[in-house]
């Protein structure tokens, strides 16, 4: 793998979790070329997105694409993401106040589909991360397409790592700890219950009184939701999951270049669930090891089995999805 000098494309970069995203890969120094891909619709252009980038005083070249849902669309694509190493894809449509999630599911799941058919197509020894809601059923199915098409499993992350970031960050606020002593692995998916700090396996952690627990666990569930109502439903969490986006990022590419890289993704496994977030090694594969969740406390073994049957069915919504509409075929 080349070092330092890694191929990077951001799918639905034009858009609000996309443009700070694309800022962020530019700026790692593993990251030689980025591609800021999007649809020619967008409200942003893909181009100037990445004729911003390219004023950075980076050594990252930044190109931009935009494709119709026309037939030329697949050579954009072709172009694009030939010789990528790294695809993320902050795509898809954000849920509406009401909307079922299966409802969200059948959107998103289409337009995540095709860009992993894209993927399997022009670039299948990428690694993969999503960021597609509901990624507790989006990042499974994805895993299984890419599958069908003979590629490795291992090359499919659904991103969390926002779930880690807030967990961190509120143990901050709570200790007064310095972050880089500070590392809550989050284990499940990423959906409110699904979510399951593990702070008793933090070192700084451990101070917190039990009884705080509960309270800072669901303040991690709910982080998203008090992001929307601060912003008036006029948006989500954008820019703290464009940052853990590329914290995840930074991560598989350290992985690529051989470095020693570990951090909690949502991916397949042979643990708990056949899909299930916990501490992942990545390596030059992409996910080279997925780590046991470790000892858990009497309140995180009551959580993880309440969450289990909640995950599974959300897992198995995605399955549904691809039975009933004939996807990944």
């Amino acid at each position: 793998m080349p070092t330092g000098n890694f191929k990077v494309c951001v799918v639905g970069g034009a858009g609000g979790i996309g443009q700070p995203l694309s800022m962020l890969m530019a700026m790692d120094p593993n990251v030689s070329e980025l591609c800021v891909y999007d649809l020619s619709i967008a409200m942003v252009p893909a181009q100037g997105v990445a004729a911003d980038l390219s004023h950075l005083n980076k050594k990252c070249s930044v190109k931009g694409y935009a494709f119709d849902k026309d037939d030329r669309a697949i050579n954009v694509a072709g172009e694009c993401l030939t010789g990528c190493h790294l695809v993320l894809i902050p795509a898809g449509v954000p849920r509406k106040p009401g909307q079922d999630r299966k409802d969200l599911l059948k959107i998103n799941a289409g337009i995540a589909g095709n860009v992993v058919e894209a993927c399997a197509k022009f670039c299948p020894e990428a690694v993969v991360a999503l960021i597609v809601n509901p990624v507790n059923s989006v990042g499974h199915l994805m895993c299984e397409l890419w599958k069908k098409k003979g590629l490795k499993a291992s090359k499919i992350v659904g991103i969390t790592t926002l779930d880690i970031v807030r967990a961190n960050k509120f143990v901050h606020e709570l200790t007064g700890a310095a972050m880089d002593d500070i590392s809550v692995p989050v284990i499940g998916g990423h959906a409110g219950t699904t979510i399951l700090p593990l702070f008793s396996q933090c070192k700084t952690a451990r101070s917190i009184p039990a009884a705080q627990i509960p309270g800072l666990d669901k303040r991690v569930q709910d982080a998203g939701t008090v992001v929307v109502a601060a912003k008036n439903g006029k948006g989500s969490a954008t820019l703290s999951m464009a940052y853990a986006g590329a914290r995840l990022g930074k991560a598989v590419l350290a992985g690529l270049a051989g470095e020693a890289s570990v951090e909690c993704a949502y991916v397949a496994s042979d643990g708990v669930l056949p899909y299930f977030s916990s501490q992942v090694s990545f390596g030059k594969d992409g996910v080279e090891k997925v780590h046991d969740i470790g000892e858990l406390n009497t309140y995180e073994k009551i959580r993880l089995a309440e969450l289990t049957p909640v995950l599974l069915d959300e897992i198995n919504a995605g399955l549904e999805y691809a039975r009933d509409n004939d996807f990944a075929s």
